[in-house]
């Protein structure tokens, strides 16, 4: 009897070896039959600047070439057996907060729902997710990922106070910031100059590091005055200027390679445009700048100067919607990617030209 059972779960292991390997392909869940899909809608007889293209929420990205269910016969074979939970729930995002694309293609989300980093790998035809900050220790509430020297990743933990370095497979390459960062939150480099900026909240300033690791500066202080911050969150850099969501000042800065303050927009109000929460900050190659206003769940579009041109989408749980989104990010094709935090997923749209 012993026997019977062991040859079986023996095959059995073969074959959910087999099905684990089946090939997948990635795939954005496609908007919702009705939704709005360009931005501003042809209705207003605008020219569409955005498409909204789909979401990314984890494994239900990922499905069998066939067509057929992802996983459906390795969970039938695990139940049979006994190896596995019948009711193993997919690894999907839960709280998504910010995210890179890599030199492979792949698009990396942090999670402090997850405490950890969702890898969504289109190329490879797999999801993976890295919970792993360094030997022994594990992720608390990862903030924000930036690619870093050779191919590494840098990513920001707020509650362990530190910058972690990841290989391209995840490993552990370091740290750096302990006993000098309260509270990191955004994260960018500047692949020019090898530095590496990160936003410290509770510090309200700026940290500046060489890619060694070492503290070089710290930019502004708590304040409302230019150049002064009040909890800044999320970080990006434009034709070298370094672009700070200055949170609780609800606007944004711009800062030069000495720190200096060169640009400012976004203020309090009700109007389209203003600002109360400020969060993510981007920029695609043709000039303009992405804000994600969390708390109007709008993302907002400027010119390099600040001057508003436009905004997308509003509160809902619709495909292209929002609830308390933020982090925003984008890659080579100028595909927007947008952290839609409370609805636990990350909206795609494509930037289609044009000023």
């Amino acid at each position: 009897m012993k026997l019977g059972r062991a040859l079986l779960a023996g095959c059995a292991a073969l074959l959910l070896a087999a099905c684990a390997s089946e090939p997948l392909e990635m795939r954005l869940d496609a908007p919702a039959e009705g939704a709005v899909r360009l931005f501003p809608s042809p209705e207003t007889q605008e020219v569409p600047r955005y498409r909204y293209v789909g979401q990314l929420q984890g494994e239900s990205n990922f499905r069998p070439k066939d067509g057929s269910q992802p996983g459906a016969g390795r969970r039938l074979l695990a139940w049979i057996v006994g190896l596995g939970d019948s009711t193993e729930q997919p690894l999907m995002l839960v709280r998504p907060q910010s995210g890179t694309v890599d030199r492979l293609g792949r698009v990396l989300v942090t999670d402090v729902g997850r405490a950890g980093v969702f890898v969504f790998d289109e190329a490879g035809g797999k999801l993976e997710f890295w919970d792993r900050a360094g030997p022994g220790t594990r992720f608390a509430s990862p903030i924000a990922i930036v690619q870093g020297r050779e191919g590494e990743l840098l990513v920001t933990d707020s509650d362990l106070g530190r910058v972690f370095r990841l290989g391209m497979d995840g490993r552990s390459l370091g740290e750096l910031g302990a006993g000098v960062l309260q509270r990191p939150t955004g994260i960018t480099r500047d692949a020019r100059s090898g530095r590496i900026y990160v936003a410290d909240t509770h510090a309200h300033d700026i940290k500046v590091f060489e890619d060694d690791g070492r503290h070089i500066a710290t930019w502004g202080k708590r304040g409302d005055d230019p150049g002064e911050l009040n909890y800044p969150t999320h970080l990006a850099l434009s034709d070298g200027v370094l672009l700070v969501a200055d949170s609780l000042n609800a606007r944004v800065q711009g800062f030069d390679a000495e720190g200096k303050p060169v640009l400012g927009f976004g203020q309090r109000g009700i109007y389209v445009g203003n600002m109360v929460r400020p969060k993510g900050v981007a920029a695609d190659d043709e000039g303009n700048l992405y804000v994600v206003e969390s708390m109007h769940d709008t993302l907002l579009v400027y010119d390099r100067r600040g001057r508003l041109l436009m905004s997308l989408t509003g509160t809902d749980s619709e495909s292209g919607r929002f609830y308390l989104p933020a982090g925003v990010w984008i890659d080579a094709r100028n595909r927007i990617y947008v952290a839609d935090m409370f609805n636990a997923r990350v909206a795609v749209f494509q930037f289609l030209g044009g000023n």
